[in-house]
């Protein structure tokens, strides 16, 4: 792993809200009335399907690549100065749909990560097409990975092979499944010997889901930073560069890890 020593803090806000189902327009507004509370932040996390809920309309919700949400999440990354993210679902140029988390940079750029595990229980992987590549984002000198809610449970897609310091699912995890969304999160912290932020989720969805959050932040040892449990609202944590060197020079399992490739 690469040297960590120097490594600034960095400051996260975890969004923890209701969806409105198949709205976008309600969504941007009640996500946009937040965003000032994040001010001062590197990074803001919204669930996943944030402008829509989890649904599977994807021919009738999706938005084009550099459509009307992507605009607008640009222009509050910039006035924010911050980079935003969360997934919406997006159709390509080629026809797909895809569950795609952007990256919004606050100097007007735009990345983006597709979702690799759809969610068949759902029929997810009957309505959009997988992700084929894993995504790193630079941030202030953190390599951060973002991964979409059923990622989490694939422990080779999420292992890591890149140096990560931040693990990030956002998430529409079901309070049906609460208790593999709280065991899995220190689980992917501990052996990647890496921070994980994680945002689901508050109220029902319109086909009467109900989520339970958790929203949360673990250190490098699964420990617990923050759990917004049930509560909706703007979560703020600070992430210290200096704990997370320090760990590592002292307990390198990372040295130990197994080699393996990944079959896309």
């Amino acid at each position: 792993m690469r040297d960590l020593t120097g490594l600034p803090d960095l400051e996260l806000a975890l969004i923890q809200s209701e969806l409105a189902w198949h709205d976008p327009v309600a969504n941007r507004a009640h996500f946009q009335a937040l965003f000032e509370q994040a001010r001062g932040v590197d990074l803001v996390v919204l669930p996943e399907m944030f402008t829509t809920g989890f649904s599977m309309d994807s021919a009738g919700l999706a938005e084009p690549e550099g459509g009307p949400t992507s605009q607008w999440l640009l222009a509050q990354a910039v006035q924010l100065q911050a980079v935003i993210t969360g997934s919406l679902i997006i159709q390509t140029a080629d026809g797909s749909y895809r569950n795609r988390l952007l990256w919004a940079r606050p100097d007007g750029s735009l990345a983006y990560y597709d979702k690799r595990h759809l969610f068949r229980m759902a029929g997810e992987h009957k309505h959009f097409s997988a992700g084929e590549e894993q995504v790193l984002q630079e941030l202030k000198g953190w390599q951060v990975r973002p991964l979409i809610c059923y990622d989490l449970r694939f422990p080779v897609w999420s292992r890591d092979s890149h140096d990560t310091d931040l693990l990030l699912y956002t998430a529409n995890w079901p309070a049906a499944r609460r208790q593999h969304w709280n065991r899995l999160l220190p689980a992917r912290a501990i052996e990647n010997l890496c921070y994980v932020a994680a945002v689901n989720c508050v109220g029902a969805d319109g086909k009467g889901h109900p989520y339970s959050g958790d929203s949360q932040v673990l250190d490098f040892q699964g420990d617990s930073l923050l759990n917004a449990e049930a509560a909706a609202g703007v979560f703020r944590v600070r992430l210290s560069g200096a704990a997370l060197a320090a760990y590592r020079e002292r307990f390198p399992a990372y040295l130990d890890a197994d080699g393996f490739r990944l079959n896309i």
